[in-house]
């Protein structure tokens, strides 16, 4: 009986940002501005994409699919937050800390996954331009993004089932503003053995092996330009890969910092705080850093608001 009720959690509790009481509305009216912009951001991009056809090549296709992720990545975690910083019940479901966790590691390990396409779509384009539309086909780029969908749905949804199996011993309550798996096996009290394997293995199919064959990507990209050095090259390769190689340094820096780099302050704190700065900061820098650095977004922006004016000036 008493194994039984070890498992009969309805609900744990979201101890949340350790930020105090009296700077709570202040916090609240800054991750709701950078929720909206993340959400704005992210949604613009995904509708220039859609509407302007000149951005319908395999790079823009990779993007519009990082965008999404990246509008969805941020709504799994940070509307729950700013609902319990203006409620005094920080509770989620069982069910629904289970659903947030999965849907965090999806879109989060998406995002991994994407950005390997994007890089190899990077390397085609510098290292091999005459065959660029040969190589990058339409049913290799609809392969590539296929496949990481599929890939990141059945590891979270592994993650989920094992973590579905665990009984909970150790209280409800998660020092964390949302269902964070590291936090959620800090609780348990089976056996996690399996699930910290799982975790080790997977973990580096997510992230080690997509980091080595960006890195790879790009030391070929640079070897290719070593070749034949010009500026009008340097200019072409980093016209072509700024934006890109700005959002790869943004997201595995944020995860280098929390996992290789050992700290002697409270880890708790810490995660805590490098997890705002992947699930709010980085969705949000990464539509200015595309928009802001990247001509096609920005004459994609031009012609869809000038025929956007020139059709409203014919209703009229």
């Amino acid at each position: 009986m008493e194994s039984r009720n070890q498992t009969l959690i309805s609900e744990f509790l979201l101890l949340g940002l350790p930020i105090e009481s009296k700077q709570q509305n202040l916090f609240y009216v800054l991750f709701l501005l950078m929720y909206l912009t993340t959400f704005l951001g992210n949604l613009v991009i995904i509708i220039l994409i859609f509407l302007d056809s000149h951005l319908h090549t395999p790079m823009y296709l990779f993007l519009s699919n990082l965008s999404f992720s990246d509008l969805c990545f941020s709504s799994v975690t940070i509307p729950k937050l700013l609902q319990n910083m203006q409620s005094q019940d920080s509770s989620i479901p069982y069910a629904g800390c289970l659903a947030q966790m999965y849907f965090f590691l999806l879109f989060a390990d998406l995002e991994s996954f994407l950005l390997v396409a994007m890089a190899y779509d990077r390397y085609v384009a510098i290292c091999f331009p005459l065959h660029y539309t040969t190589i990058m086909s339409p049913q290799l780029c609809l392969s590539l993004v296929a496949l990481s969908w599929g890939l990141t749905m059945f590891i979270s949804l592994l993650h989920t089932l094992l973590m579905a199996r665990l009984s909970f011993c150790m209280g409800n309550v998660i020092p964390h503003f949302f269902c964070d798996m590291s936090a959620l096996l800090r609780l348990a009290c089976s056996d996690i053995q399996i699930n910290e394997m799982v975790i080790f293995i997977l973990g580096g199919l997510v992230i080690i092996v997509p980091f080595l064959l960006i890195f790879t990507s790009y030391v070929r990209i640079v070897s290719s330009i070593l070749k034949v050095p010009s500026a009008r090259g340097i200019r072409k390769a980093f016209s072509t890969c700024g934006s890109h190689l700005s959002v790869v340094s943004l997201f595995y820096g944020t995860i280098i910092g929390l996992y290789l780099c050992p700290s002697a302050d409270n880890s708790t704190v810490k995660e805590i705080v490098m997890a705002v700065m992947y699930t709010m900061v980085t969705p949000m820098l990464n539509p200015f850093i595309y928009s802001l650095r990247n001509r096609d977004m920005k004459g994609a922006l031009g012609r869809v608001f000038s025929k956007r004016i020139i059709h409203f000036a014919l209703g009229q």
